[in-house]
């Protein structure tokens, strides 16, 4: 899969050092994934949650959450924003 806004997940890193090694472990992952629909990714996440039109990753041992959207079938993964569990607790992470 071809992973869109990395630098997103670099940011976040900057500022929660512990969130660097879950992250670039999630990257691997995604980049490498032939992914084909939800059920798939699901085998190999299956922490993950799809909420609407976007995946919520759980990574780092549930302490962080990678938002994204994962096109199937153009083979793309667009990361909309990443959470301390806290964060996304809060209300509004949606926009």
């Amino acid at each position: 899969m071809r992973v869109i806004g990395v630098r997103r997940l670099k940011e976040f890193w900057g500022k929660h050092p512990k969130a660097e090694v879950p992250l670039t472990t999630w990257y691997q992952v995604a980049r490498n994934a032939t992914w084909r629909n939800t059920a798939e990714m699901l085998q190999t996440w299956p922490s993950a949650d799809v909420v609407e039109r976007l995946t919520v990753f759980n990574v780092g041992g549930n302490e962080f959450r990678l938002i994204a959207r994962v096109e199937y079938q153009r083979h793309e993964i667009y990361i909309r924003g990443v959470f301390t569990r806290d964060e996304y607790d809060e209300e509004g992470w949606e926009t």
